[in-house]
């Protein structure tokens, strides 16, 4: 006889904090489906569109959801970035108006390479392909030195992330304002990109009937949730956002970990700026001003918690969807746009009252 004992309901020390021990069969898949915050939020969206579509027929068209699609894929790159910064319990201010500097220098760029100030006056652009090979990673390199400063600020000299993302909200915002009242090209104003780029990346450019935008995020989207859930690089950003102190002991480099997190979300607000330099031709400077709050808005809506330690891509895509879908519907049902303003912020706030009442009841639990 073995003198062996299995304890099935023993905990698995790896485990995420608070996960529930499995249970075999059909029933534990179910409970598990239950408990899964993106189905929740899956089932929202879907009840959305339901809705609308029976409120107003018009809603429902393949235009329709291409058009939804097309708008909600920009604050997906951006939520994206925003995710891994919120599950290490921070926050990123800064995304728009560091989006607002990628696209003006990224323009300044193009319009400085490709030809001549008389050429550029004309429309013309003859060394148009080198000016978008050099244009498109200077753009994505300010990102990414911006998104290096706040990682910089916040892990090494231990400064809070609001207060740091607020400070290179406003830098961002200035330094965009400077270069394009500066001009480029010989023109006293940033000059629109030229057609080949706008062409091959922005409007013009449909793949499977959908615009090269909205097929990238969804590969963006993919490649992020295998990096958070099957890499060291997310397991560590997990680490970090449940316990600073804890992962730093049990060897985790903390420090450099946020400094690449904070860095990869520049690079993700760069990457935005780059589709929507594209998509219309020239960077509108007050028009990134509520990019960050609907980045924000979409990952915390997605079940991300603001307090860091858990979060999911997938929930993030959903999130991004539903306040778009909300926008739309209200046009189509001819509701005011500040009820839409409205909407939004309770569906925020709702959400972070659960997250709340989720960690308290799984607190009393442990």
């Amino acid at each position: 006889m073995s003198l062996a004992k299995s304890y099935p309901h023993q905990s698995d020390p790896t485990s995420p904090k608070g996960s529930v021990p499995a249970e075999p069969g059909s029933a534990n898949r179910f409970r598990f489906l239950t408990r899964s915050t993106s189905l929740y939020i899956l089932l929202v969206e879907l009840g959305l569109l339901a809705l609308f579509s029976l409120v107003s027929p018009n809603f429902f068209s393949r235009s329709n959801f291409t058009n939804i699609a097309w708008d909600t894929s920009e604050t997906l790159l951006l939520a994206i970035g925003q995710t891994f910064v919120i599950i290490t319990a921070g926050i990123d201010l800064s995304v728009g108006t560091i989006l607002m500097l990628s696209g003006v220098a990224a323009s300044w760029i193009m319009a400085e390479m490709a030809g001549t100030p008389a050429e550029i006056a004309n429309g013309q652009h003859p060394h148009a392909l080198l000016a978008i090979l050099v244009g498109v990673p200077g753009g994505i390199l300010v990102g990414m030195i911006a998104g290096a400063l706040n990682g910089v600020l916040i892990a090494r000299l231990r400064l809070p992330p609001f207060i740091v993302t607020l400070g290179t909200f406003s830098m961002a915002m200035g330094l965009g304002d400077l270069l394009s009242s500066a001009g480029a090209g010989g023109q006293p104003t940033i000059p629109p990109v030229p057609d080949m780029f706008a062409s091959s990346v922005g409007n013009g450019n449909l793949v499977f009937g959908l615009p090269t935008l909205v097929i990238f995020s969804g590969i963006a989207a993919v490649l992020a949730h295998i990096i958070l859930k099957h890499t060291i690089f997310g397991r560590r950003t997990f680490a970090v956002g449940s316990s600073f102190e804890s992962s730093r002991l049990a060897g985790v480099p903390v420090v450099c970990q946020l400094i690449l997190v904070y860095t990869f979300s520049g690079f993700m607000a760069g990457l935005t700026a780059i589709f929507d330099l594209a998509r219309f031709h020239v960077t509108d400077i007050q028009g990134h001003n509520l990019d960050n709050l609907n980045a924000i808005a979409a990952v915390v809506i997605g079940g991300t918690s603001l307090f860091g330690g858990s979060g999911s891509i997938s929930g993030t895509v959903i999130g991004a969807f539903i306040p778009v879908t909300l926008s739309y519907g209200f046009n189509v049902v001819g509701v005011s746009s500040f009820w839409q303003s409205v909407a939004i912020g309770a569906i925020i706030i709702g959400a972070v009252l659960i997250d709340q009442l989720r960690r308290r009841r799984l607190s009393s639990v442990t």
